[in-house]
């Protein structure tokens, strides 16, 4: 693996750089888990799309620079290195747009992207239900046709950002006599305000809306909002989890970033006889560095044609305890004070905390490392 970038991708690197400066806000922006920050972030993104920094890795035609995955990795560098806002698009643009390249037509790219590029509508995925959540299979929510598309019955739970989103992503059960649970899948988009939707906000440890449950009773969804064939929900959602355990949540720049600012507060806030919580701050940086090496070789993979396989497990673990440890280092280093950095270790930590539960839980996880990399026998479940 080649770690020296060429002068094209440097060159690539100084451009975001210098946009960066020029334009990332002076001041942080308010919490995106309240309405005024929502808002705030949208904006933001506006701002991005408008000299096309929101989606580097897209087409053009959907607003996007077309850069590969080398300039992608590198543009997330100087994004978080910049101490730019966090992506309130992140649902859509990391999770729903990779599967609507691989697996949508070319008239709903054409309808859905754009919108999501600028920000103008903003995605909640709408997965887990109160009785299904790492084991997808087993959910109850039901597509039933109708005329001229689907009518979505049930409860999605734990549904990131639908306090606010303007539209919802999720698979739902038109074959309830399909001989086996992950048979008989739809993939379909909804519109969180369509009529017969409720959405009920859930106010995590800070009391902020991050997550909301929708209760939806007999929603029309038109068939130009379903994603590839119905009944192939599962096949297609697999793709969409690939993505959400590897790199595209959870990007090296992210950790780097953070991993400096902790330097940084050990500096200002270490004691120098603490030897035990020095090691954790190094402990942090070499965790940021092995995850940035792990990342290029995986990158290194793609671009020779490989996929996202089983590995993302990996990826998924890792990041999730890693999120963890680096912030409540930084809480620790800050004693008392850190009730007074809220959004830019406290807030962070709270949410580190649901990590290894979202995006299929780690034991999940495990299990698959175990059995799909390790060649281990399959436990008990």
């Amino acid at each position: 693996m080649e770690l020296a970038h060429t002068a094209d991708v440097e060159a690539f690197r100084a451009e975001a750089r210098t946009w960066l400066r020029a334009h990332v806000p002076a001041r942080p922006l308010p919490s995106l888990e309240t309405a005024e920050g929502f808002a705030a972030h949208r904006e933001w993104e506006a701002v991005l799309h408008a000299d096309r920094w929101s989606v580097v890795s897209w087409p053009e035609e959907y607003g996007g620079r077309g850069v590969d995955i080398v300039k992608w990795l590198v543009f997330e560098e100087e994004y978080w290195a910049a101490g730019a806002p966090g992506r309130v698009s992140q649902n859509g643009i990391n999770l729903l747009a990779p599967t609507l390249f691989d697996h949508a037509s070319p008239q709903q790219r054409a309808r859905v992207l754009p919108s999501m590029a600028s920000g103008e509508v903003i995605w909640a995925q709408a997965w887990s239900e109160p009785e299904s959540g790492s084991d997808l299979a087993s959910l109850t929510s039901r597509a039933v046709r109708t005329e001229g598309g689907w009518l979505l019955t049930g409860q999605k739970t734990w549904s990131s950002r639908a306090a606010f989103a303007d539209r919802a992503f999720g698979i739902f059960r038109t074959d309830p006599d399909a001989p086996k649970p992950h048979q008989g899948l739809t993939y379909l988009m909804f519109d969180l305000r369509a009529p017969g939707v409720t959405v009920r906000p859930i106010g995590r440890l800070d009391g902020k809306p991050a997550f909301a449950e929708l209760f939806l009773d007999q929603v029309f969804a038109p068939d130009e909002d379903v994603i590839g064939e119905p009944g192939q929900g599962w096949r297609i959602a697999m793709s969409t989890t690939g993505n959400e355990r590897g790199l595209t949540l959870r990007s090296p720049g992210r950790f780097l970033a953070a991993a400096d600012r902790l330097v940084g507060l050990w500096r200002t806030h270490g004691d120098p006889s603490d030897t035990a919580l020095r090691d954790r701050v190094a402990d942090a940086v070499v965790g940021a560095r092995a995850y940035e090496l792990f990342t290029w070789a995986n990158a290194s993979r793609f671009a020779a044609g490989g996929t996202i396989g089983a590995e993302s497990s990996l990826n998924k673990v890792f990041w999730s305890q890693y999120d963890i440890a680096l912030h409540e280092t930084a809480l620790d280093l800050l004693g008392a004070d850190a009730e007074l950095a809220e959004g830019e270790w406290a807030e962070p930590w709270v949410f580190s905390l649901a990590g290894p539960i979202y995006a299929g839980t780690n034991e999940i996880q495990r299990d698959i490392i175990a059995e799909r990399l390790l060649g281990l026998p399959k436990g008990r479940r």
